[in-house]
């Protein structure tokens, strides 16, 4: 029998960035892909916690995660660290003229404004980026999900991601924007 996922509740995550590769062992990974596009290569992981987004070029590595605090990860270059709370917004000048900009907010919604935001995110999920519905303990609930999108424009990518908390009526959305001067 499978041992069922779980997210841990929203007070427990954590946002981090690293300038540096995390090795996908540490993640239970539910679905991946691999984006490249003029001369980087994006990886999007969508995690039991949320994601693991690197980016890689030919000078700078950055890699951004959503986990559980008591998530054994490195401490050694993470760049930042933020409790996911509320909202919150962060920018960073890296190597070689890459900028790293991020935003994110935890919204806790009405029961009925929830499962509208969830359908849309499902609707959304189900014609672009990447999506993973956890496994729903009962046929009648509502599972859990991951959507992120990558859009690359000259010169910047940008890339959103939904998590949704089903049992406590939270979406959790981030903002990043890496661009290339």
């Amino acid at each position: 029998m499978a041992v069922p996922i779980v997210r841990p509740p929203v007070r427990d995550l954590i946002f981090q960035l690293y300038g540096r590769p995390l090795h996908p062992e540490l993640f239970d990974i539910l679905a991946q892909r691999r984006v490249r596009h003029d001369g980087y290569d994006v990886w999007v992981r969508i995690t039991r916690t949320g994601h693991v987004i690197s980016f890689e070029d030919a000078d700078v590595h950055l890699t951004e995660v959503t986990a559980a605090a008591d998530q054994p990860l490195p401490s050694g270059r993470r760049l930042l660290n933020y409790r996911l709370r509320q909202e919150q917004c962060a920018a960073l000048a890296c190597a070689h003229g890459v900028h790293y900009q991020t935003s994110f907010q935890v919204e806790v919604l009405q029961p009925d404004l929830f499962l509208s935001v969830h359908d849309e995110i499902l609707c959304d999920g189900s014609k672009r980026g990447l999506l993973s519905s956890f496994p729903s303990r009962h046929r009648l609930t509502v599972a859990p999900l991951g959507f992120v999108t990558v859009e690359a424009r000259p010169g910047c990518l940008f890339i959103t991601s939904f998590h949704t908390f089903p049992g406590e009526h939270t979406v959790i959305k981030t903002q990043s924007l890496i661009e290339k001067k």
